[in-house]
């Protein structure tokens, strides 16, 4: 890559790179879920029914004792499979239909309105149909959450494609560059906000869609353990039960997904 090109990029870069974390920022955090716990606490104790309210007194104890005695593990363990291969798939099917949508622009006006639709289209009815089809297996629950939400990212990976450097696309085709070249050097630096964006409202929604076909159709997992609370009116399990793979996301969002992020920002500046 030229010395032009590197210029370029980290200048359109440069203010965009996230600041790495710190102690102060974890603080932050921690004092935040604090403040939240603690709402949460009042807010039951003024409701005063700890059957129908149950505050984190009722509802903490309880997750602790699913995951000392492992009863949970294996159910969180579940819904991280089915979680991670909807991500995995919904971000590499929508990444490639978002940047060739977005580098044809013929192409991308015949197909706009398929994007409407599918994105449109209720999670609950893609489910129900893929359960209809394929049948209540795992390659219908895996199929079902990664349809929902590759329309999502195809739109804004082509959204991004579509606001890149018109200098540096002019450049790259002066230096004759290849279209792999191109696509390293010139089209992925450039996105690498937009496919962080994308895999974080991806992996947020992903999880939520993952509950709602275990709730439907899968004999374990959170949304099969949501399914058998809900079917005794035992709220503080659900409570618990859902705390747990919050709890999961939230570890993944910093040790996983926040330093990639940080890492790619620095990438597009070399």
């Amino acid at each position: 890559m030229s010395s032009v090109a590197r210029t370029g990029l980290a200048r359109t870069a440069r203010s965009e790179v996230p600041k790495p974390p710190s102690l102060r920022g974890l603080f932050r955090v921690l004092a935040s879920l604090a403040v939240l716990v603690l709402l949460w606490a009042g807010l039951s104790a003024l409701l005063a029914d700890p059957l129908r309210a149950p505050g984190p007194q009722q509802v903490l104890p309880a997750l602790w004792q699913g995951i000392v005695s492992g009863a949970i593990l294996p159910d969180l363990a579940a819904t991280l499979r089915r979680v991670g291969l909807s991500f995995v798939l919904a971000m590499a099917a929508g990444t490639a239909a978002g940047i060739v949508l977005g580098l044809m622009p013929r192409l991308d006006r015949w197909l706009d309105p398929w994007l409407t639709v599918f994105n449109t289209i209720p999670a609950l009815v893609t489910i129900v149909l893929c359960y209809l089809w394929i049948g209540l297996n795992e390659s219908a629950a895996i199929a079902a959450v990664a349809l929902n939400k590759v329309p999502l990212v195809t739109l804004m990976l082509r959204e991004g494609v579509r606001v890149l450097d018109a200098d540096l696309a002019a450049m790259a085709q002066v230096y004759r560059m290849g279209w792999l070249a191109r696509l390293r050097h010139i089209v992925l630096p450039q996105l690498v906000p937009h496919l962080v964006s994308a895999a974080r409202a991806g992996l947020a929604l992903i999880w939520k869609i993952v509950l709602v076909v275990e709730f439907l159709g899968r004999s374990d997992g959170i949304g099969f353990r949501l399914h058998l609370d809900f079917q005794v009116f035992d709220i503080t399990g659900v409570l618990a039960n859902a705390l747990a793979f919050v709890a999961v996301m939230l570890a993944l969002e910093a040790l996983l997904i926040a330093p990639l992020a940080a890492r790619a920002a620095r990438w597009r500046t070399q």
